[in-house]
């Protein structure tokens, strides 16, 4: 086994609360230098940037995990990720089936736009991306769930758009692959405070908007490589893989 060092939530410029600044060259740039061996392309409730920051990841040595941060009708904050293009492609139609069609305000919110590795822009959503879409948390996982791909809690301490924030507790239903904690708002503490929290893993992340804050906070993998299985693995605890909060 080896060790590697991943940030599993990056937003890019697409988000628009991103920085115009977090093109898929500055973000894989900024990732390798600051050590990382894995990171998560998240922005909010859209998946039409991994590709891109994926294909730059691949030429640069870095392997991209591709996914979203959705926001649920609970307005809560969850991040989603698949191991494939064709799976990430089915959950970006039912993203689009259920964003509000409330237009984005680009003065107000930012702009909402995609590039390419030349930062040359190849197209625009015109819904508001922070938009919470019509689904709820036990929905979102269950379409998660239906395309094999992992599902996380995003922040869950943070004190909005969170799953503490917003319901107050870890919902029954459903079963995070694990549970994360963003250096943004806190880290580790409030964990003793919620026992119930005991049987999940943690992941920390530096929910990065800006490049100084790529790799800001990060996890610990102990795998055999960067790659989505070994990922599932590290997350469940079995086969020797496992997460090591930094």
């Amino acid at each position: 086994m080896k060790r590697y060092k991943a940030d599993l939530h990056i937003h890019t410029v697409l988000s628009p609360c991103g920085s115009l600044d977090m093109s898929p060259v500055n973000i894989v740039t900024k990732a390798l230098a600051a050590g990382l061996d894995m990171i998560g392309i998240t922005d909010h409730n859209t998946t039409r940037q991994c590709a891109e920051v994926h294909r730059v990841g691949q030429l640069k040595g870095l392997y991209v995990l591709c996914g979203a941060e959705v926001t649920t009708k609970e307005e809560v904050h969850c991040l989603t990720f698949f191991e494939n293009f064709e799976k990430l492609a089915a959950f970006q139609v039912y993203l689009d089936k259920y964003l509000p069609n409330i237009p984005n305000d680009a003065e107000r919110f930012g702009y909402q736009v995609w590039v390419n590795a030349e930062e040359e822009i190849e197209g625009q959503e015109e819904r508001l991306l922070i938009s919470a879409i019509d689904q709820s948390i036990d929905e979102v996982e269950h379409t998660v769930r239906q395309l094999e791909g992992l599902f996380i809690p995003a922040h869950i301490f943070r004190p909005s758009f969170s799953v503490y924030s917003q319901l107050g507790f870890m919902p029954f239903g459903i079963k995070p692959d694990a549970i994360e904690i963003s250096a943004r708002y806190a880290l580790s503490e409030p964990l003793n405070n919620h026992p119930e929290l005991k049987a999940y893993t943690v992941l920390h992340s530096s929910d990065a908007h800006f490049p100084e804050q790529i790799g800001h906070h990060y996890s610990l993998l102990e795998m055999r490589a960067p790659d989505f299985q070994e990922l599932r693995m590290a997350l469940q605890g079995t086969k020797g893989r496992k997460v090591i909060s930094a």
